[in-house]
Order: C-alpha cells, then sequence, then structure tokens
C-alpha cells in the first residue's frame, strides 16, 4: 500500500498537465487520504518493529496541513477509551461543553450544527478541527512546549521537500495542491463522522460499519472501528476476518452501535444531524460518566 500510495504520487504530480487539473485533483485527494490511513497504521507500531524506520516510510506531509507528531500525539490520547467523546480530554470529539454551547452567538451555533451533518462535516469539517488544532497549538508553543515545536519544525522541513518536487517536476499549480490535500480531509471526514457517540458506557461509544467497499479500503478497514478500539495493534488486514470470526460478540460489547454500510451513513445523514453539539450526558464538573465496560 505505501509502494502504491508514492507511485501513484509520482504518477499524477509527474503528470498532471496530461491529466488536466480536475482529474489530477481528484486523484490527488484519493492519495493523500491514504497516505493519511497509511500514517495511522504506522503510528500504532505498523509495519515494522523499529518505529523509526516505520515512520520514515510515512513522514513527508504529503497532506501539508497536519504535523505527523501533532497526528500521532493526538491520536494515541484519543485511544484513551475512558475519556472518547469527551469535549476536553478527547483531542478528536466533536462535542462541546453545554456551558460552552450555551454562551456561544447564533452564528457559531448554526455553523457547528451544520458541521454536525455529513455535507457540513465534510464542507468545514476541516477548516473547524484545523483551526482548533492549530489554536491549541499555538497556545503550548507560546508556552514553550519543545515537543510541539519540534513537530512544527520537522512538518516544515517535509514541507519544502513537497514543494520543492511540485514546482520542479509538475505542473500543478499550489492552489490546486492545496484543494486536492483540503478535499482529502473531507474525504476523511466521512470516516470520523460518526466513529464515536455518547454513552455512558465507554465499550459503547466506537461504531462498526460492515462496509467492505472503496471506502473501506482507502481507510484500511478503519470502519471496524470498534474492533480497531479493542485492538490497537492490530494490523489493518486481519481486522475484517477478525471482526467477522467475533461479530456476534463485538456487536453486544459495543451496544449493536452499526451500520451496515457508508451508503447508508449518506442517506441517513447527508443533511441530517447525527448528534447534538453539546455533549448530552456532560455533568456539572465539566466530566462524562463512565461506567465499566
Amino acid at each position: 500500500m505505501v509502494i502504491i500510495c508514492y507511485a501513484s504520487f509520482i504518477g499524477v504530480t509527474v503528470f498532471s498537465n496530461e491529466l488536466g487539473l480536475f482529474l489530477s485533483i481528484i486523484s490527488l485527494s484519493v492519495i493523500i487520504a491514504l497516505h493519511s490511513s497509511l500514517q495511522h497504521e504506522v503510528l500504532h507500531g505498523h509495519p515494522f518493529r523499529n518505529q523509526y524506520l516505520s515512520e520514515a516510510l510515512v513522514f513527508l506531509p504529503i497532506g501539508i496541513f497536519i504535523p505527523y507528531l501533532r497526528f500521532k500525539d493526538t491520536h494515541l490520547l484519543h485511544h484513551h477509551d475512558p475519556n472518547l467523546t469527551d469535549p476536553y480530554d478527547d483531542p478528536e470529539s466533536n462535542f462541546l461543553d453545554p456551558r460552552v454551547w450555551q454562551n456561544a452567538p447564533n452564528f457559531l451555533k448554526s455553523l457547528y450544527g451544520f458541521n454536525n451533518t455529513l455535507a457540513g462535516r465534510m464542507l468545514i469539517g476541516p477548516i473547524i478541527s484545523l483551526a482548533g488544532l492549530y489554536r491549541d497549538d499555538a497556545i503550548e508553543l507560546l508556552k514553550g512546549n519543545k515537543r510541539i515545536l519540534t513537530s512544527y519544525a520537522l512538518h516544515s522541513l517535509g514541507l519544502l521537500m513537497v514543494f520543492y518536487w511540485l514546482t520542479s517536476f509538475s505542473d500543478i499549480n499550489i492552489g490546486g495542491y492545496f484543494l486536492a490535500a483540503y478535499s482529502a480531509v473531507s474525504i476523511l471526514k466521512i470516516r470520523t463522522f460518526l466513529e464515536h457517540r455518547a454513552h455512558d458506557k465507554a465499550c459503547q461509544r466506537t461504531v462498526i460499519i460492515e462496509d467492505r467497499g472503496l471506502l473501506s479500503i482507502l481507510f484500511l478497514n478503519n470502519n471496524f472501528h470498534s474492533v480497531h478500539h479493542a485492538y490497537p495493534k492490530m494490523e489493518w488486514y486481519k481486522l475484517p476476518k477478525f471482526y467477522h470470526s467475533k461479530r456476534a460478540e463485538f456487536n453486544k460489547r459495543n451496544g449493536e452501535y452499526y451500520f451496515s454500510s457508508y451508503a447508508e451513513i449518506f442517506k441517513n445523514y447527508l443533511f441530517r444531524k447525527k448528534d447534538p453539539v453539546p455533549h448530552p450526558l456532560m455533568s456539572s464538573e465539566n466530566k462524562i460518566s463512565h461506567k465499566a465496560n
């Protein structure tokens, strides 16, 4: 998959003039989304025992927006399941503290409400999540956080390499490439849209989507998300078979939080909210309740 990803990236960028701008952007958005899925596999310890060697495979920031080390740090923090969906402790939560929501201006409420539909998540979701990441990272940088400083320094070096390649060997313009990178994040938002729900039991917050189509391949089977959270170090190509060997057990464990396909999700939630924006289980102490798995 790594070879396919980079061979496709080289092919599309080098022959972007022959492909045309539209087809180049579409192709690159898929390639960059796949690259992000490969980064996700690597941060969980694949494919080599030597983590530095694994990270060397995916460290180049062809997706532009998110430093790999920031993705790694925030995602591993997200994998502390008792904090899943917590607006403060889960970096990937799309919920807000009800008191923050109550005091938010109406235009922000409308914006976040639209973001809780699939169409909104794909169109404006990347802006909202990236703005939140950059805001929080800027605060930490001002506090002297050296880990985050290192993350962005290495990311900047990688960006120089990516832009050198694009300006030297490709006819695609930078604006077109940024659009492809943004579109890649939009594609990834399909996967993350309903990966987690608010529930008092941590084990019942994570979804199963029994899709085996193109999106499942692009997401490296991360649609079997409840299995991934239960066994985060399991390789992506083992997830479907392992899930089906214990299908009833997994669906009982996650409280039947289940969809048959991404087509079902598009049908049900393209223009309809799946969740409220304020966290429905938030307590007065700004913590969500946690029950035993």
